[in-house]
């Protein structure tokens, strides 16, 4: 593989919905541009994007795939991305590497969850976009109410710069209104043509729709329009060009990657409308000081790299996908890992398509890579020049909104499955492993339960370990509801030296943990047997009396008691306050707390109803409600009792069609009502005789 200047490469991702296409079009431009011969398929695992077991098995990708591609002279970087909600993790890895995207509409089908979900990714990071309406050649396709479709929920910026030539099986090209030609496809090339009987019409509105946003470009060119005046093809490409790469415009054009249509102009569009990696800045920070610092994308800065992906290959090891984003790299040289502040040397590179590696003697600033077996590489990770150190910002991933608890089907395999998991888990950054150590329970959190299912099957694929689930237990607590004083005494009697130790302990209700106090007069209790009473009460509220959780939520003050000076001491202090402490709980009104979950929900207008009825059924308590930062949707706020919310992330997704997104997290414990108590008391008893 040629090496390029950043000036002449574009990394792109492609995003949409699934199955809307992405792919399939990764497979058709390789083909149009000569890389592969025949084109793989989806359905038959062919294809070099998705090449995993997982994938395979599903059909749909899971993972970002980088597919290099040269092109009249240009390389494209493409980043075919999941389209499926659960794997957001792998859309910001490529858009943290991209100067721009391909937005994938099926045109049977219009705008769906995933075009809208892409869409806001796109707003979000202010980058540029072409949408490429794929599956122009299928049955009944009504191409004005898709295009009204993507107006209306994308906005007005998306400008057509096609109409298509045929329909159906008959889709055999479109005519581009901007250059205004005629683009046929014969079955093995594009012919361009002046004519386009059947569609001057059209041309000439969608023409019109093209001049208009070229006027509102500039000033100049405004006036220019208001006085009558044509601009020229060169007028109309500059202002489009500066339209699209401030993301102020998004072209809209049609093809059908399963024909190869649309594909050579998609790629000089990309080429023409898009920056080049040349034209972007590499922002990080000095880790030391802090102080930003800003960097050219330009192979003679200093070098820095940003790691952006992961894969745990079972044959290959460690293969740690970069970007350089300044400099260059070659195999053995010293770089810096600024984040650990540490040397290293560089291992062997290479360019990656799909999983083939392609020999790299040196990758240049804009360029994308990939380096082999370097074990203290990881996502997000900047390495750089060790004489000029910078760091990037981190990608930015959500929470986990679904958990749920593992364990090996085979006992022997528990070493093997933590170590599995923290692979899998060095590869896909987005899920969490948690040893609950009060509920004896390993959990796995996700994004949803697909991203799950797929973890567990590479601990099955990849390292052969197989698991058993269940639903994480909810971790109760208990506390006291009133003031209560309790006696204990530990008095034990033997040939030698007895124990004896006699408490008088107030307890009562407080907003802390746990608070102990001392009001001893006298000396009833020596101040040296005062810790030993504390450490009694914090070993005893480990397990409450009623359902044996941990209590918390009071204060207990020792006023008074006594001792003996032969038989008294720590050990016999300690059991006393116990014997106080359970007693004393029996007497103050104990009562079961569960834990409340702050969450977010934010959905479109239509489902507000829906998600406020759902949420009253979960015993949620509305705390607020507010406009989105995207027009349409609402954002919710409310409190919800984590027994309620165990799989909110997948009822949500039934109740919104897939598009509502939420965030959750621990806010505080809250008294269980009184007729779920005995439930709770009853499980928890059960649990304890296994």
């Amino acid at each position: 593989m040629n090496k390029y200047e950043a000036k002449d490469i574009r990394n792109i991702a492609l995003l949409g919905h699934q199955s809307s296409g992405k792919t399939t079009i990764t497979e058709a431009i390789l083909n149009v541009a000569e890389i592969i011969g025949k084109k793989g398929e989806v359905e038959k695992g062919t294809t070099v994007s998705d090449f995993t077991k997982e994938e395979k098995s599903r059909t749909i990708s899971i993972s970002t795939s980088v597919i290099p591609v040269e092109y009249n002279q240009h390389k494209y970087n493409l980043l075919d991305t999941p389209g499926y909600g659960d794997f957001v993790g792998e859309v910001n890895s490529a858009l943290s590497v991209s100067n721009g995207v391909i937005l994938v509409i099926d045109a049977t089908k219009g705008v769906e969850v995933g075009t809208e979900a892409a869409w806001r990714y796109i707003q979000k990071r202010g980058l540029p976009a072409i949408i490429y309406i794929n599956k122009m050649d299928k049955e009944n396709i009504k191409y004005d109410n898709v295009l009204e479709e993507i107006r209306q929920k994308l906005g007005k910026q998306t400008i057509p710069f096609t109409t298509p030539i045929g329909k159906s099986d008959q889709f055999e090209g479109f005519v581009n209104v901007v250059d205004q030609k005629a683009r046929i496809y014969d079955g093995k090339k594009c012919v361009d043509t002046d004519s386009w009987d059947g569609n001057e019409e059209k041309v000439e509105e969608l023409h019109e729709l093209i001049v208009e946003a070229v006027a509102e470009t500039n000033e100049e060119l405004m006036e220019k329009y208001f006085e009558g005046e044509t601009f020229t093809v060169e007028e109309i490409h500059q202002a489009l060009r500066e339209g699209v790469s401030k993301g102020e415009l998004t072209p809209i054009i049609v093809g059908s990657a399963a024909k190869n249509i649309g594909l050579n102009t998609l790629l000089d569009m990309l080429y023409d409308f898009m920056p080049s990696t040349k034209e972007t800045k590499a922002v990080g920070f000095n880790p030391d000081t802090e102080e930003e610092i800003k960097r050219d994308i330009d192979a003679n800065e200093p070098f820095s790299a940003f790691i952006f992906k992961t894969i745990m290959d079972p044959f290959l090891g460690q293969l740690s996908l970069f970007q350089v984003r300044s400099g260059s790299v070659k195999r053995d040289q010293e770089i810096f890992l600024s984040n650990q502040d540490k040397k290293l040397k560089m291992g062997q590179i290479y360019y990656l398509r799909g999983k083939e590696q392609i020999q790299a003697e040196e990758i240049t600033a804009g360029d994308i890579g990939v380096v082999v077996k370097m074990q203290d590489l990881y996502t997000s990770a900047t390495i750089c020049d060790p004489t000029s150190v910078i760091q990037y910002p981190e990608i930015p991933n959500p929470n986990p909104t679904f958990y749920l608890a593992i364990n090996p089907k085979n006992k022997n395999d528990e070493d093997k499955l933590s170590e599995s998991l923290n692979k899998v888990n060095k590869e896909d950054v987005t899920f969490e492993l948690i040893r609950n150590r009060e509920t004896q329970q390993f959990l796995i959190g996700g994004q949803g339960l697909m991203h799950i299912e797929v973890v567990l099957e590479r601990l099955k694929n990849n390292y052969n370990v197989e698991v058993t689930t269940e639903d994480p237990k909810v971790v109760y607590r208990e506390t006291i509801k009133s003031k209560a004083e309790a006696e204990g005494k530990h008095k034990k009697q033997s040939g030698g030296a007895g124990q004896f130790g006699h408490v008088y302990i107030r307890f009562e209700h407080c907003e802390e943990d746990f608070i102990f106090d001392e009001e001893v007069f006298g000396g009833a209790v020596p101040k040296n047997y005062f810790p030993a009473v504390e450490k009694g009460l914090k070993e005893a509220c480990e397990h409450g009396i009623l359902a044996g959780f941990p209590v918390i939520g009071f204060k207990a003050t020792l006023y008074d008691g006594s001792y003996h000076p032969v038989d008294s001491n720590e050990i016999s202090f300690k059991l006393a306050a116990q014997i106080a402490f359970r007693e004393g709980c029996k007497k103050a009104q104990p009562t079961i707390l569960e834990p409340i979950m702050k969450i977010q929900v934010t959905v479109k207008d239509d489902y507000i109803g829906d998600i406020m009825g759902d949420l009253n059924k979960r015993r949620g308590r509305l705390l607020g409600m507010e406009p989105s930062e995207f027009e349409g949707w609402q954002t919710i706020r409310a409190t919800v009792p984590q027994a309620e919310a165990l799989r909110y992330a997948i009822d949500l997704k039934a109740m919104t069609q897939a598009s509502g997104i939420f965030a959750m997290e621990f806010d505080h414990y809250e008294e269980v009502p009184a007729n779920m108590q005995e439930k709770i008391i009853k499980e928890a008893k059960e649990e304890q005789n296994k």
